[in-house]
């Protein structure tokens, strides 16, 4: 009986006590994920409550998922530098994370890479119309190379029509040539039948 409330109690340990993310390396209140090829695809999507100090540098980090440190209620820094940070429409949610942090000297490593007009640039200095604005040239490219699909899917629908056009008058041609060919035949057999002296 108490083996299996033991066993009970084990399965739920992983919910109150969180092990290290992987391929971090944990201490109860540091989290070291540098040095690790992370990228946005790869971060770990979630760190340990109790953690104080999480460590991102020297990493392949373009942004930071929504929502990623807002549960960390002991957290006091994220050391971030050495990333190649995207200043677009994604960076949004670190640069107001990095907005709210009272020691804003601790990032000013934290810049931008890409885009080029952006690059070198504090990104908890950025204006949210600098971010938007390139958040708008890209719905804008999108848009326009939608519509270049567009064009030519319609493009290719067209010639298929033509072609189908194309197949249906030959294959109309070719019916008509069958029928008068066979036509001519009867007309021959049916004189032939009827006229036998006409073939000795």
């Amino acid at each position: 009986m108490n083996s299996g409330i033991l066993l009970s109690l084990l399965g739920f340990l992983p919910l109150v006590a969180p092990i290290c993310p992987v391929p971090c390396k944990c201490t109860t209140t540091i989290t070291d994920c540098s040095l690790k090829n992370l990228t946005v695809e790869n971060l770990p999507a979630a760190f340990r409550p109790s953690a104080e100090i999480i460590h991102l540098g020297s990493n392949r980090l373009t942004s930071i998922p929504n929502g990623l440190f807002d549960n960390l209620r002991s957290l006091q820094v994220v050391y971030l530098q050495g990333n190649p940070w995207e200043c677009t429409c994604d960076i949004l949610y670190l640069r107001s994370w990095l907005q709210w942090q009272q020691n804003r000297s601790l990032y000013r490593d934290v810049r931008c890479s890409s885009p080029e007009h952006l690059q070198g640039r504090i990104i908890a200095y950025l204006t949210e119309d600098e971010i938007v604005s390139t958040c708008q040239h890209w719905y804008c490219s999108l848009a326009l190379l939608s519509q270049l699909s567009l064009f030519i899917l319609l493009f290719l629908q067209g010639i298929l029509v033509i072609f189908i056009i194309i197949y249906l008058q030959k294959f109309r041609r070719m019916t008509a040539e069958a029928r008068s060919t066979t036509r001519e035949l009867d007309q021959h057999y049916v004189s032939s039948s009827i006229n036998p002296s006409n073939n000795d």
